[in-house]
């Protein structure tokens, strides 16, 4: 293996959680021909977020070291749903869903792929004009028995709870992705690890080289305990203003910002062990740590100036006191009275009535500075009015 290529291997390997199998991967690289790189995203929801951000960072080092980089989107395997890690049937999404999902997927990837280089295809291309011959020869190449073994069929199964049928086929119609785009190697989460071995076994089958599957690690949301998700209000948007993004990134523990160094910013484990003595022995505070680590991501997946803007905004508004460059917004509802949930709904990134009350509840929504406990407090909107939602999210209506 030449150092190029061993050079190469290492900064692919870092940071993954598996490579199945590690040795077919190295002997791939070794070739020193570019390889075909698949990652599939389902368009169940209009944002990507940074737990997104992970595996794409990891594509995109693939196609700086020149391979061919197929971004997939499920339009087709989206009206199923991936019942990954999911206790229950979720609802099928209808066309407009999806599609209206789908606008702004590609916007969103652009920030961390080449959009010059990066191929993008659908999988109803194959999967929505299948013959049902063609369907069936596919659902014969595997057994229930095995598509049940997934560990989220498994508990289902054990609870009694019941599993739709389609959500059997979802599996073989990610594995028959692989086989229609020729895959060399496909990439996903470690919640993934059952498709992407489905695409191995059924290339197999069709006579084609089994693709390697790489594993990224799932990555923590704000709360630190469940996997980042829009749908658990834990999630950084890739959409949201960078200024957002960076109060989100603030407001992390310490402990999550190691997690957040290595799996975002790509860290090695030996430059974190460093940081961390240093921060142990007082010379590095944690606070400063942070706020570099905030900066990076932000420089990172929306652009170095709005990282100094967020950051100085950051520091002018939380640190120094100074409301007066705080973001002011705009509202239609001056002079009006207002739900509290719908006020934090229109100057922050909350979406849903539940988010609003977890925070409202916990103390972390202020007017004016005084605390709102109360979920069906009614708000008399003024100009001038500091509004704060969570720890770093604070504005002024204008």
């Amino acid at each position: 293996m030449s150092e190029s290529t061993h050079k190469a291997l290492e900064q692919l390997k870092a940071g993954v959680a598996h490579i199945t199998p590690e040795d077919q991967f190295e002997k791939m690289l070794a070739q020193g021909k570019p390889l075909r790189i698949k990652l599939g995203m389902d368009p169940t929801a209009p944002d990507l977020h940074l737990g997104h951000a992970v595996v794409l960072s990891k594509m995109r080092q693939f196609q700086d070291l020149g391979h061919e980089v197929i971004f997939l989107i499920g339009d087709f395997t989206a009206r199923i749903g991936d019942p990954t890690g999911k206790s229950k049937t979720r609802p099928p999404l209808s066309q407009e869903d999806i599609e209206r999902n789908m606008q702004t997927y590609f916007e969103q990837v652009s920030k961390i792929l080449d959009p010059k280089k990066t191929i993008v295809r659908y999988n109803s291309e194959w999967l929505s004009t299948m013959s049902s011959t063609e369907f069936v020869q596919l659902c014969a190449k595997v057994t229930v028995a095995r598509v049940v073994e997934r560990e989220d069929f498994a508990k289902r199964l054990a609870h009694n709870q019941p599993i739709g049928f389609h959500e059997l086929l979802y599996p073989l119609m990610q594995g028959y992705d692989s086989v229609e785009l020729k895959a060399d190697v496909e990439l996903g989460g470690t919640d993934q690890t059952f498709n992407l071995l489905m695409g191995r076994h059924l290339q197999e089958l069709w006579g084609q080289r089994p693709q390697v599957v790489i594993t990224t690690p799932l990555l923590e949301g704000l709360d630190g305990v469940q996997k980042m998700s829009k749908s658990l209000g834990n999630a950084i948007g890739l959409a949201e203003p960078a200024t957002d993004a960076f109060g989100k990134l603030m407001s992390v523990s310490d402990t999550l910002m190691w997690r957040y160094l290595e799996a975002l910013l790509h860290t090695t484990k030996q430059e974190i062990s460093l940081l961390q003595e240093r921060v142990a022995y007082g010379t590095l505070h944690p606070m400063e740590l942070k706020k570099d680590m905030a900066h990076r991501v932000i420089a990172r997946f929306w652009s170095a100036a709005e990282a100094d803007h967020a950051q100085g905004s950051f520091e002018a508004i939380f640190q120094k006191r100074d409301y007066t460059k705080a973001e002011e917004v705009t509202l239609d509802v001056v002079g009006k009275t207002l739900w509290i949930v719908d006020l934090i709904k229109l100057v922050s990134s909350v979406h849903s009535s539940s988010e609003a009350k977890r925070l409202i509840e916990s103390g972390a929504v202020e007017i004016n500075g005084t605390p709102i406990k109360e979920f069906k407090a009614q708000v008399e909107i003024k100009h001038g009015m500091i509004v704060r939602v969570g720890k770093h999210r604070l504005v002024k209506i204008a």
